[in-house]
Formats: C-alpha cells, sequence, structure tokens
C-alpha cells in the first residue's frame, strides 16, 4: 500500500472512531520498556518508536523502562495503569514468556492485548577477551569438573540465553539444576559484568554484544541458531557438537480493555513502521530478523510458546 493511500485509510479509520484517541493526526504514544535501559528490549522498543515516527503514524512517542523479574515487573505495571489505554505499547518477548513460567507473577500476559510479532533473533555466547577460556568446550569441560565454578551471565531467570546455558549443561551430562546462573535486569548491566570479568561466560543477543566482540573485548565462542549467523564468524553449538538450538523473538503488546477497531489500528501502524526505512536500518544495524506475525495467528503462536518453552525447562531441570 502506498504511504499516502495508508495515511488516507488512517484518516478513515480516524473518523470512524477505530483509531487511537490522538490518532486523528498522528498518535502520542507511550512505549512500556520492562527493561533496564542498554539491552534487546530497550533497542527494540526505541527502535519501532522510532519507525513508527518514520512511516507518519506517531507525531510522538515517549519511553519508560521498568527493568525486573524477566519483564513481570514493567507487564504489571503496565496491565495496572494503561487500562483501556488505546496509545500505549509494551515490548515483550520470548524471554518474558520463560520468566512468568519460572516466576508465577501475579499478573497474566492474556490480560494484555497482543499486537505483533516483529523480530526473531538467536543468542550468542561470549568471553571477555582476558578469560583463561577460548572455546565453548572449554567452557564445557570446567562445567563438568564443578557446575558451579562456571558463572553463566544473561537476562533473568526464564530467559533464552538462561534456557540455552541449561540445555547445554544437560547435553553435557550436567545437571542443568546446579549450574551457577547470574540474571540481570538489561543488557547494560550483563555487559558490565562480562566485560569485568564478573561473570565466566555471557548470553545475549549478538546485537547487543556486536562492537565489543567487533573491538576485541568480549570473544564470541558459540551461536544458538542452526547455521552460522550472516557474515558473524561464530560457529554454532551444533557444529561443536553440542545439541542445542534456541531463538529469541519479539513482539508488541497494546493496553488490557481496548476495543477491537483499537486494536486493529494499532497492528496497522505497527505494519506501517515495519515497511519505514528506519526499521530496515535497525534490521541491518542488530543484525535481526524480520518476524513479522499479527491477529491470531500471533495469539497461537504465544500459547504454542508458552507450552514449548515449559516443555523445554522441565526436560532441562529449570522448574
Amino acid at each position: 500500500m502506498r504511504r499516502d493511500t495508508f495515511l488516507k485509510s488512517l484518516a478513515a479509520m480516524a473518523a470512524a472512531g477505530a483509531l487511537p484517541l490522538s490518532a486523528n493526526a498522528a498518535a502520542n504514544l507511550k512505549m512500556m520498556i520492562p527493561a533496564n535501559p542498554g539491552g534487546g528490549w530497550d533497542s527494540t522498543g526505541r527502535a519501532l518508536g522510532k519507525a513508527l515516527q518514520d512511516a507518519g503514524v506517531a507525531s510522538a512517542v515517549s519511553y519508560e523502562n521498568k527493568g525486573g523479574a524477566a519483564g513481570a515487573l514493567g507487564l504489571a505495571q503496565f496491565v495496572n495503569a494503561s487500562k483501556g489505554d488505546p496509545n500505549a505499547l509494551m515490548v515483550m518477548g520470548a524471554v518474558m514468556l520463560g520468566g512468568i513460567i519460572t516466576g508465577k507473577p501475579p499478573v497474566s500476559l492474556t490480560q494484555a492485548t497482543p499486537i505483533a510479532r516483529i523480530t526473531s533473533e538467536y543468542n550468542v555466547f561470549v568471553l571477555p577477551a582476558n578469560s583463561p577460556f577460548k572455546t565453548m568446550k572449554d567452557v564445557v569441560d570446567a562445567m563438568k569438573k564443578d557446575p558451579g565454578s562456571v558463572k553463566w551471565g544473561g537476562g533473568s531467570r526464564g530467559s533464552t540465553e538462561h534456557i540455552a546455558a541449561a540445555m547445554i549443561a544437560r547435553e553435557a551430562g550436567v545437571d542443568a539444576s546446579k549450574i551457577n546462573y547470574v540474571p540481570f535486569r538489561g543488557g547494560g548491566e550483563a555487559t558490565a559484568a562480562i566485560l569485568g570479568g564478573n561473570v565466566t561466560v555471557g548470553g545475549s543477543g549478538y546485537s547487543e554484544f556486536a562492537q565489543y566482540i567487533e573491538s576485541g573485548k568480549m570473544k564470541g565462542i558459540a551461536v544458538t541458531s542452526a547455521a552460522r549467523l550472516k557474515g558473524i564468524n561464530i560457529p554454532t553449538l551444533k557444529e561443536q557438537g553440542i545439541n542445542v538450538e534456541i531463538g529469541n523473538w519479539r513482539g508488541v503488546y497494546a493496553a488490557p480493555g481496548i476495543t477491537p477497531e483499537q486494536r486493529k489500528a494499532l497492528t496497522d501502524m505497527v505494519l506501517a513502521a515495519m515497511k519505514s526505512k528506519s526499521w530496515a536500518e535497525s534490521l541491518e544495524k542488530n543484525a535481526w530478523t524480520p518476524a513479522v506475525l499479527t491477529g491470531p495467528a500471533f495469539d497461537e503462536f504465544v500459547d504454542r510458546e508458552f507450552a514449548s518453552l515449559r516443555a523445554i525447562m522441565v526436560k532441562s531441570g529449570m522448574i
């Protein structure tokens, strides 16, 4: 759809009351980022906000960071403070599902309104440049001798890197419940811990560590994808004889209690943002894979992901 045609359709929907209240011109959106600054959700939320403005469907986007409990603290605040607000969005993803499974927070993701899955990204495991270890085999060998001696640093409990670490332990014949996993509220905190040598090995999306890998401050030792990431010379876990593959996706939800028409309007706005030049640049810069899914298909995907992650976590000894 041409941009001028799209904007005309927005105007028609606004006249019919199908758009967020401020969207007669362009919406003033509020973006909840349920993590501390510097991580994947933070960069995703701010990139999406910029793309919404670039597409002409948002006149302004304000951001609020609320980290902790794999996004559950931000989810609780979003659910309780944004009921019926057609201009509120929240970044979420696989990490939040894992955190809900392990933490059992008092609020439920089903209280919010699904909008879209937008990206997929695989995790990379890294060592600080001065680590005595050189490869994932070195890490696994040390873990076999003493599981507690290897500190795995990453996102909150239940994050994809936490699950991946547990799966690696299980593949190595180590009791996954005994791994020494150190959770952080945001990518910035995890990065600082890795660079400072406060953890043995760190895991996160490639985009969060890219500058440190390229500058030589970190050494990438494994990715959780089936094949090597395009243009990135880091071996997969499977290449190294560790049969583990797990991806990390990110999406966006809207507030509880909005109307079906308002949900559709927000979905159309996000889809418009996905077609913007700004979003294309963010995908390339961060090595994100576009993975757009909306409507009932997204609802069903989230349900399947809950079941799949729970099964993986039970099998890996995490719950």
